[in-house]
């Protein structure tokens, strides 16, 4: 049965597959689900976030190769097919007032052309579920928002031959369940929290939960949690991979791994659209599917 279930995800930088659903992915892999994970800029503008790597003259020069390498090395340990859209990184503004985004870059293409891309991957692969981010990008990066915006207009897209001719874009499929990635949600964040400092030790998420009102315009809906403790050291593992994002003596590590597995032993997803009956809250992106499969 396995064998015919399909999760794609879809994400805006190399890096955001990792930090977002990893351990959820590892685990549908595991089960022998197929998983594509689609990126669609090449993380061309990202800035060295790891302090180890700053004023590497190289890596400053070459940062769409060195990213690219990074993504392969994480979608090696994830077990994950990976495909690029081939779109350019749009940057982060910063500012007030906010500069313009440069031209040409993935944040200013045309919505449904762009979404035209994504659907010949929908078509060729043909998920039963997607993933991606909800309205707000999950926080405001341009690339993220354009994500959520194509994502949406490919799932209903894929199955549209009007809009999309099969013969330019591959025979028409519809996709049965779109979810976005609610991983970085409050209840988490705050059990975690909680539990450090229970503990004796240092949450990393003190100020996080203070500026939380800068990034959550609304409560989400967490619908479903699915249980992947037995795949966060692979989820950290493919998040070093990437090198020039993140700092493996930094803030993301500081939980023990005991601990979370413990206190948040799950992953969250906000169901979006659902073509099957589910009932909520679920345990398995699946539900629904699996028993019609």
């Amino acid at each position: 049965m396995t064998d015919q279930l399909r999760l794609m995800a879809v994400h805006a930088h190399p890096d955001d597959e990792s930090s977002k659903g990893a351990a959820t992915m590892a685990k549908y892999v595991s089960e022998g689900v197929d998983v594509l994970v689609v990126t669609c800029t090449g993380g061309e503008r990202g800035s060295i976030l790891n302090p180890k790597l700053q004023g590497d003259a190289y890596i400053e020069e070459h940062i769409h190769e060195v990213r690219k390498k990074e993504m392969d090395e994480a979608r090696e340990i994830l077990g994950v097919k990976q495909e690029w859209l081939g779109f350019v990184d749009s940057g982060l503004p910063e500012g007030d007032p906010l500069p313009p985004l440069p031209e040409g870059c993935f944040a200013l293409e045309d919505v449904d052309k762009a979404a035209g891309e994504l659907v010949r991957r929908i078509r060729a692969f043909r998920p039963q579920v997607i993933t991606t981010y909800d309205e707000n990008g999950g926080y405001p990066h341009p690339d993220h928002i354009m994500t959520h915006k194509i994502t949406m207009v490919a799932f209903e897209g894929a199955a549209d031959t009007a809009k999309y001719p099969e013969g330019e874009y591959g025979p028409a499929f519809q996709p049965l369940k779109v979810y976005y990635n609610q991983g970085f949600n409050r209840p988490r964040t705050e059990a975690l929290h909680e539990a450090m400092l229970d503990r004796g030790l240092e949450s990393p998420y003190g100020d996080w939960l203070k500026r939380w009102s800068e990034f959550e315009r609304k409560e989400r809906t967490l619908t479903t949690h699915v249980p992947c403790a037995d795949f966060f050291e692979i989820r950290d593992k493919a998040l070093i991979a990437h090198a020039t994002q993140i700092d493996p003596d930094g803030g993301w590590f500081r939980v023990p791994m005991d601990l979370q597995r413990e206190v948040w032993p799950t992953e969250e997803y906000e169901l979006a659209k659902s073509l099957v009956d589910t009932s909520l809250p679920e345990d398995d992106l699946f539900a629904g599917i699996r028993d019609n499969v």
